[in-house]
């Protein structure tokens, strides 16, 4: 058994995708149009043909409480693993994204949190050890 799918809920399918793409750098895998929404999906270049990240338009009712307990909690949505955190906080900062948590070493894992401007706070994370 492996993983396939994973979701992030997005306010805005659109901005998703082009934060998703255009900022953090994935590469879209699918983007089918499914009546109101879209079925779209982003992948990392460096793994295309690995764990998808669904767009998930967040319409069910009980989406947009969730999301906005866990943000007002500082609590990230998920996690994405990268090589340096300090590399990726610097270049995403100069981008323009907003960190709610600049990177914190935490012994086994350097963590950093940001904002990805549709409704969720995402954590990037590098394995120290």
């Amino acid at each position: 058994m492996r993983i396939n799918l994973t979701s992030v809920l997005v306010n805005d399918q659109d901005a998703a995708l082009r934060f998703y793409t255009d900022v953090l750098g994935f590469t879209t895998k699918h983007d089918i149009p499914m009546g109101e929404h879209r079925w779209i999906t982003v992948v990392s270049p460096e793994n295309p043909d690995g764990t998808e990240l669904v767009l998930e338009p967040d319409g069910h009712p009980a989406a947009k409480p969730f999301k906005e307990a866990l943000s007002a909690d500082g609590i990230p949505f998920t996690s994405f693993a990268v090589d340096d955190v300090q590399a990726e906080f610097a270049r995403l900062s100069a981008l323009g994204v907003h960190f709610t948590q600049e990177p914190v070493d935490m012994g086994p894992v350097i963590t950093a949190v940001l904002d990805d401007t549709c409704g969720n706070l995402i954590q990037i994370a590098q394995q120290t050890g």
